[in-house]
């Protein structure tokens, strides 16, 4: 057995709790070092842990998929949901063991952005941009969600494409720069680090950043509850 495991947003109480049965009656749990970490509490003794970064995890799950070939119950660990941001990862599992693998879904990030921020996905788009390879597809297609009056969740990408890349290319592709923006750190452990309008997102965030940008009504910017947002100061930094 092998199965991809969504572990949720960084917070063992979102865990979900099939997601919380396969770790513990796992031989053998793996995934990349932050997220294996986390779960370490849930391992059993005897399991075998296999930690894995950028560099090695090709590797890495090839050791998975052998023990799995053996016969032991293999786990990978996703931060999230497998199906958000984590699907390059699932297709390199999937490569290594040469055949489809069971999924169970995790809550994302972006699932805890919308009940904080009180969006609705209905009308809002989710891109992440947390991929190696040709980001460009995404980014146009970004411009074009914020043109057509959505909101947008976005997960940036750590080494390139941080929040204010990201608010530099949609103001210089068109968007214009008062939607209302926030960017939040660290998600169930704190408020948003930074609100504001997305053409004064200029500040550096850490690579556990998500942004929401909102869509614009009747040419008036909309706040968190549908009233016009207005811009007020909070630790220095306009929201």
């Amino acid at each position: 057995m092998i199965c991809c495991v969504g572990v949720g947003p960084g917070d063992l109480g979102f865990l979900t709790r099939r997601g919380q049965e396969l770790i513990e009656g796992a031989d053998v749990v793996a995934g990349f070092t932050a997220v294996a970490d986390l779960v370490r509490s849930l391992v059993k003794p005897d399991a075998r842990v296999i930690t894995m970064g950028y560099k090695d995890q090709v590797e890495r799950l090839k050791e998975v998929a052998h023990l799995h070939r053996a016969g032991s119950k293999c786990v990978v660990v996703f931060m999230g949901d497998p199906h958000f941001s984590g699907f390059q990862f699932l297709e390199r599992v999937e490569q290594a063991c040469q055949h489809k693998v069971e999924t169970v879904p995790g809550i994302s990030s972006a699932q805890i952005l919308a009940s904080r921020c009180r969006v609705c996905f209905d009308e809002t788009t989710f891109i992440t941009f947390h991929r190696r390879g040709d980001i460009a597809p995404f980014q146009k297609h970004l411009v074009h969600v914020l043109k057509d009056n959505r909101n947008a969740i976005v997960i940036p990408r750590p080494w390139d494409f941080m929040p204010a890349a990201v608010a530099t290319y949609l103001t210089e592709h068109g968007v214009t720069p008062d939607h209302p923006t926030e960017v939040w750190e660290h998600l169930t452990q704190s408020e948003a680090a930074w609100k504001g309008l997305l053409g004064e997102c200029r500040s550096e965030f850490s690579d556990m950043s998500i942004m929401l940008i909102r869509a614009r009504e009747g040419g008036t910017a909309i706040g968190r509850y549908g009233d016009a947002a207005v811009g007020i100061q909070i630790g220095g930094q306009s929201q």
